[in-house]
C-alpha cells in the first residue's frame, strides 16, 4: 500500500506534536534513566504483538531526533505494510538512556497511527472493487488531526477537508442562519471563491434545492437505503454524492451497494484501538 507523501506543512506538524508529546512524559527529565550510566550503549528491537498495518514512521524518527539524532533506527517495514504478530518492526541502537526515554512516546504515535490505519484498511476492504471511497472526518484526537488523517491514507481511505478551512460543509444550522441553501452556497461562493462546496441535506427537497444552488458536493445525512438510492438516480452526476449517518463496519457494504462517490465515518478516526506494541533490549 502506498505511503502518503510528507509536506514541509505535515513535516512540522509531526515536530510539534512530538515535542509536545516529549515535554509531556519527560518533564524535568527521565529519573530512571539516570540510573543507567550514561555511556551505557544498548540495542532493543521493537515488535507487534498482534497482525496490523503499521503507521507512524516519521513520528517515531523525530522521537529520537528530538531526544538524541546519534541513534540509529534500522526499519523492517513502511508505513502501510501489513504484519504479522511477533514481526519486528524497527531496530534501534544508541545511548541506553536515550532509547528508554523515547521508548513511550514513540510506541504511542506508532500504536495509536497503526490503529487507525488498520481500522481504515479493514473498512477499505469493504468496499474494493465498488469504486466508493470511504472519507475521514474531523473527528480526530486533539492535536493529532494530520497525524490521523495520514494513517487514514496508509490504511486505503480518503481524507475528507482537513479543517474549518479548506472546504465549506454546510449543515443545517448554517442553513437556518444564512436564510436557505441557495443563499448559504451563494455566499459561499461570493466570499471563498475555488473553494470546494458541500451542503448537508435531509431530504429529497433540500437535495434538489442544494442541486439548483450549484454544490459540488451533498451529503446525505440519514437517509433511508431506498431515499439513497433516489437520491443517486436524481443526481445522476450532477454532483458528488457523499453519505453519512449509521455507517460503521457492518453497515458499509449495504451503503457502497447504492453507489455514492464517497461514504464518509467518524469510526476511522475515533473508534480505533492501539496496536498492541513491544520494545525489548537485545544482547548485542
Amino acid at each position: 500500500m502506498s505511503r502518503p507523501s510528507i509536506t514541509p506543512s505535515l513535516q512540522a506538524d509531526i515536530d510539534r506534536a512530538v515535542a509536545a508529546a516529549l515535554a509531556e512524559d519527560i518533564g524535568s527529565g527521565d529519573i530512571t534513566a539516570e540510573l543507567i550510566p550514561a555511556t551505557t550503549m544498548a540495542r532493543a528491537n521493537v515488535i507487534t504483538r498482534e497482525e496490523a498495518i503499521v503507521c507512524g514512521r516519521p513520528w517515531v524518527e523525530a522521537v529520537f531526533q528530538q531526544i538524541d539524532p546519534t541513534v540509529v533506527i534500522e526499519w523492517q517495514v513502511e508505513d502501510g505494510d501489513q504484519v504479522a504478530s511477533n514481526d519486528v518492526l524497527f531496530t534501534l541502537t544508541g545511548r541506553a538512556r536515550s532509547l528508554l526515554t523515547g521508548e513511550r512516546t514513540a510506541l504511542n504515535f506508532l500504536q495509536t497511527l497503526s490503529g487507525t490505519a488498520t481500522t481504515a484498511y479493514h473498512y477499505a476492504q469493504l468496499v474494493a472493487g465498488t469504486g466508493v471511497r470511504v472519507l475521514d472526518t474531523r473527528k480526530t484526537i486533539p492535536g493529532l488531526r494530520t497525524a490521523q488523517k495520514y494513517a487514514v491514507a496508509c490504511g486505503g481511505c480518503y481524507n475528507h477537508r482537513i479543517g474549518l478551512y479548506d472546504a465549506f460543509l454546510i449543515k443545517e444550522n448554517h442553513i437556518a442562519a444564512c436564510g436557505g441553501i441557495a443563499e448559504a452556497v451563494a455566499t459561499a461562493r461570493r466570499l471563498h471563491p475555488g473553494k470546494p462546496v458541500e451542503v448537508e441535506v435531509e431530504n429529497l427537497t433540500e437535495l434538489e434545492q442544494a442541486l439548483a444552488a450549484g454544490a459540488d458536493t451533498i451529503m446525505l445525512d440519514e437517509f433511508s437505503p431506498a431515499d439513497a438510492r433516489r437520491a443517486v438516480e436524481l443526481v445522476a452526476g450532477r454532483a458528488a454524492i457523499e453519505i453519512s449517518g449509521n455507517v460503521s463496519a457492518d453497515t458499509l457494504a449495504a451503503i457502497a451497494a447504492i453507489r455514492p462517490d464517497y461514504v464518509s465515518s467518524g469510526s476511522l478516526t475515533k473508534h480505533l484501538r492501539a496496536i498492541d506494541l513491544s520494545m525489548r533490549l537485545v544482547e548485542e
